[in-house]
């Protein structure tokens, strides 16, 4: 679909341009920032919808195309458009940004400089997800990257923000430039003279090349996606950030990555993919397990979060390495269901922190009596990270299992050893991580929101906004929308995931 109207560039520099005019905006009148912060967010959001709706599932392929030479000489143009697999995301990044600066309404250091450096980052997760041009992609991931220093350095928590937001920084900008390198090599050595991606997907890169820089780009990116043993950055960076750049941190940048370690990674070669992704799906398996386990014995709330986060993001590269129709189209609905709920998940302990003071399990308790709007939405977050049917979680977990049990029935993963019966074990394995993410949600819920309110914070805990409310119950609904009705978003899934495996031989 191609429209007059240029939306997608618009939902991409809306953020930027209102950013950048918060700037003017004199530093004492900081009620007139928010309100045009939240306006800029409001508007975003409004267009997100709009394009999700709006979206021919039926069709399929890349809609509201925009095309612009930009470099022609070099071969690099202003190529955006959106597909199954990325409209959600887009629609993603609009809500987590909406809910950040509803969250973010009662930041009185530099409001305009904390959301124009928010509205800057939006940007860039826009432009990587509705980038076709492979430079215009590698512009926009490192947009995306840079204001997160500045907002964890500045903004952060100040036991550890400082070298949260240097390992950060320092993990992504490697991770990036080991991308890029590979991505240069296929540019030079497809001939064509371009970095549009659709026509890099017809370059028949031998099956040498393919596997030797497969794993450039495809690491090169997981490393944002939280990949072990790239993701102990992730956890740090969490804990450090405030409440709106943690939601974006784990609702959308990690997204980010996986989907960028996708786009380019695996549908530019896909023969060097299908090498490789035994390999990846042990990596993953690690991810999902490991990071369960670690986010188990967590005192720490934010950490906790942070560790889940690595272990739900194992599902997504889960998902992608069994290069199967269930493992894609679960991979893609599980960034979505994930980046709401933890969305969510750090909204509600921003919320308690602000209030308590501290978010260490063991000083918490009785909660719910004094914010039963926080402890509603947090029980319901923690039933869609246990993968409770009802709620996005499961509609998303249950297609990754599912693709991972019968991988080695898939004729492109016939290069794994005794497959047949080597998949249905790691998906028993894998498994295991739900029953301890059950474990230590059940045990946040009953040690933080009952029993007794801590006698120090007597008089101290108060109920939320009425924008808190709106932020929460906002999170909530989609969930709840995405687990009931998963007609809504399973169908533009699939449409996405059938270019994918085009790909790979419609296999």
């Amino acid at each position: 679909m191609q429209v007059s109207f240029p939306v997608l560039s618009v939902i991409t520099f809306a953020p930027l341009v209102a950013g950048l005019l918060l700037l003017f905006v004199p530093a004492d009148r900081k009620n007139e920032v928010r309100v045009g912060a939240l306006a800029a967010a409001a508007f975003t959001l409004a267009l997100s919808f709009w394009v999700y709706f709006t979206y021919d599932g039926a069709a399929g392929g890349y809609q509201f195309i925009e095309k612009y030479d930009w470099l022609p000489a070099l071969g690099v143009s202003y190529y955006v458009g959106v597909d199954g697999m990325s409209t959600p995301l887009v629609l993603l990044t609009g809500v987590v940004m909406f809910t950040g600066v509803l969250i973010s309404w009662g930041i009185d250091d530099r409001p305009r400089e904390f959301f124009a450096f928010l509205f800057i980052l939006a940007t860039g997760v826009f432009g990587v997800f509705i980038a076709l041009d492979l430079f215009m992609l590698f512009f926009f991931y490192e947009l995306a990257v840079f204001p997160m220093y500045l907002l964890i350095a500045i903004w952060g928590w100040k036991v550890t923000r400082e070298y949260a937001a240097m390992k950060l920084t320092l993990f992504l900008f490697v991770g990036s430039v080991v991308a890029l390198v590979g991505a240069l090599a296929m540019y030079f050595t497809s001939g064509m003279g371009t970095f549009d991606m659709l026509m890099l997907e017809t370059a028949n890169f031998s099956r040498e090349f393919q596997v030797f820089w497969f794993p450039f780009v495809f690491l090169g990116f997981a490393v944002l996606g939280g990949i072990f043993p790239f993701h102990n950055w992730s956890p740090d960076g969490h804990v450090a950030a405030p409440t709106a750049v943690s939601m974006f941190h784990a609702g959308v940048l990690m997204k980010l990555g996986a989907f960028a370690a996708l786009r380019v990674g695996m549908m530019l070669l896909p023969e060097g993919a299908q090498a490789w992704m035994p390999a990846i799906i042990i990596f993953a398996m690690i991810n999902v397990v490991y990071g369960a386990f670690i986010a188990m014995v967590q005192t720490d709330l934010k950490y906790v979060i942070g560790y889940s986060s690595v272990s739900h993001m194992g599902l997504v590269m889960l998902g992608l390495a069994t290069m199967s129709k269930n493992g894609f189209v679960g991979a893609g609905l599980q960034m979505f269901s994930h980046g709401v709920m933890t969305a969510l998940f750090f909204a509600s302990v921003g919320m308690m922190y602000d209030r308590a003071h501290t978010r260490e399990i063991s000083k918490l308790g009785g909660m719910s009596k004094e914010m039963p709007w926080v402890a509603v939405a947090f029980i319901i977050g923690g039933l869609v990270s246990m993968g409770m049917p009802g709620f996005s979680g499961f509609v998303a977990e249950f297609p990754i299992f599912m693709g991972l049990w019968t991988s080695g029935q898939s004729a492109i993963n016939t290069n794994w050893p005794y497959a047949d019966w080597v998949a249905p074990m790691l998906a028993i394995i894998a498994a295991i991580s739900i029953v301890v993410t059950a474990s230590y949600i059940i045990r946040i819920i009953r040690q933080v929101f009952f029993g007794n309110l801590p006698e120090e914070l007597h008089g101290h805990i108060g109920d939320v906004t009425a924008l808190d409310k709106i932020a929460l119950v906002t999170l909530v609904v989609i969930m709840v929308s995405m687990g009931i009705f998963p007609q809504l978003i399973v169908p533009l899934v699939e449409s996405g995931v059938d270019n994918v495996l085009r790909l790979f031989g419609g296999a």
